[in-house]
């Protein structure tokens, strides 16, 4: 990881909330924070918008 992960993990059971783990853009397509990257913990190498883990594809 290039990055320092300062996010707190989410209990498996808590919910994510629109607009702070994610949105929706113009597409109507969920698009994930950079928050939720972070507690997520590590990077799925799906080059997503916002990954704080420097990935490209």
């Amino acid at each position: 990881m290039d990055k320092e992960i300062k996010a707190k993990k989410l209990p498996a059971n808590q919910k994510l909330e629109q607009n702070i783990q994610y949105y929706f853009n113009e597409k109507g397509l969920m698009v994930f924070t950079e928050l939720y990257h972070q507690t997520r913990g590590y990077c799925c190498k799906s080059a997503c918008k916002h990954c704080p883990f420097g990935f490209k594809k």
